[in-house]
């Protein structure tokens, strides 16, 4: 996990937006966790239509977080997502932020 500077400002400036919009970081934790992920999975788990999910794997490609690999399973075309290194980079980044963002709301009383 990347170690985020505590004098650097509030841990929300440094979300970053490709990252931290809610189906785009579903799609990069998903990916994390199966190091390889089928398409039909993500727009099932994640509750999405065909559409919606390819749009945002395109930001997430032009952004080079992941790579997306198409290729047959038998006769039926598959399509494969994977997390690159700079992916797995930007996901820890944005957790390591987030629990900054807790530790400062229990800090501050509230839970």
């Amino acid at each position: 996990m990347t170690a985020v500077d505590p004098d650097a400002g509030h841990p929300a400036t440094g979300l970053d937006e490709v990252v931290h919009q809610r189906v785009r970081l579903g799609i990069l934790t998903i990916a994390h966790e199966a190091r390889r992920v089928e398409f039909g999975y993500l727009r099932t788990h994640l509750e999405l239509t065909a559409g919606n999910l390819s749009k945002h794997l395109g930001v997430l490609e032009a952004a080079g977080l992941i790579e997306v690999e198409k290729g047959y399973e038998g006769r039926r075309g598959r399509t494969w997502i994977t997390l690159t290194a700079a992916g797995d980079t930007a996901l820890a980044e944005e957790i390591a932020r987030l629990k900054q963002l807790i530790v400062r709301m229990e800090s501050a009383g509230g839970q």
